[in-house]
């Protein structure tokens, strides 16, 4: 039997690292927020005879648009600019049709005001609030007790911290956007994450009440435990590691980066249910006893 609480040093020396160096990112260089947050105006343009985004940008500052972000892919241009109405974007597409004499097809219009963007901003914070109070109440009342709760939580969090400062490094050298679909992987993330801890909690109690194991140490049943249920994490954690390392390289530009943030989040999952969640399991228990 792998003795896994002999390790809590390198446990805490790894998540020190990841997250120290997510904290860092966030607060040096943020997120690409989406226009979901901000507000603003999403074009998508194809065209038969592509201009520069210099040559495009150009355009679009003439009349007065602000732009976010613009890029240029093959014969199609994505931007994110400030608000704009209807009118002024049929102007703008006549624009570069008569300046660049090409013919220019809208594939997506899309306006978000900025009243929209913050009430989409409490939303999130929001849900956020309700999952984890739901998971802690939920925990309390399986395990009759808040140690096992508190755990899971600080695990959930842990791997929250993980999620949000990968992606802002993510954000800063791919070009991640901070969207929606983010927030679905980050809610995701947090149910995975107390899913597999679960199982693990639930192999203490059941030795715990039993007595099975009469007279062994808290560490001993912690790592019975982990050891038991390991294997079961990783096949259980593959399958959905590989199907989304498919989306990942297989996948269009809209879904990569949500395929991204998933499958860190999975992996955090993953390791902090065992590796994360249980000793701080094993310290209450040690604790009060």
């Amino acid at each position: 039997m792998i003795r896994f609480h002999k390790y809590i040093w390198l446990y805490i020396l790894i998540s020190c690292i990841i997250i120290g160096s997510g904290l860092f990112s966030i607060m040096k260089w943020g997120f690409r927020y989406s226009i979901d947050f901000t507000g603003g105006t999403t074009l998508v343009y194809s065209f038969s005879k592509t201009p520069s985004a210099n040559e495009l940008a150009h355009i679009f500052t003439q009349n007065k648009i602000g732009i976010e972000k613009i890029q240029v892919s093959g014969n199609t241009l994505e931007a994110q600019t400030t608000p704009i109405n209807e009118k002024e974007e049929e102007a703008i597409r006549k624009k570069i049709e008569t300046a660049f004499k090409t013919q220019v097809k809208s594939l997506r219009f899309e306006t978000v005001g900025p009243t929209m963007g913050k009430e989409t901003t409490q939303k999130t914070i929001i849900a956020s609030l309700l999952a984890v109070s739901g998971i802690l109440l939920y925990m309390s009342f399986a395990f009759k007790g808040f140690d096992f709760a508190i755990s899971a939580v600080l695990a959930m969090v842990h791997d929250f911290l993980v999620l949000v400062g990968t992606y802002s490094l993510i954000s800063h050298f791919f070009g991640a956007t901070f969207d929606l679909m983010f927030v679905t992987a980050m809610l995701t993330t947090m149910s995975f994450s107390v899913h597999d801890t679960i199982i693990i909690f639930d192999k203490i109690r059941e030795y715990v009440r039993t007595g099975v194991h009469q007279g062994a140490s808290i560490e001993e049943l912690t790592d019975k435990a982990i050891n038991e249920t390991l294997v079961r994490s990783i096949n259980n954690s593959l399958t959905i590691v590989f199907m989304l390392l498919a989306l990942l390289l297989l996948g269009g530009g809209t879904i990569r980066f949500f395929a991204a943030a998933l499958l860190v989040g999975t992996i955090t999952g993953s390791y902090s249910s065992p590796f994360v969640a249980t000793p701080v399991l094993m310290w209450f228990m040690k604790k009060h006893k």
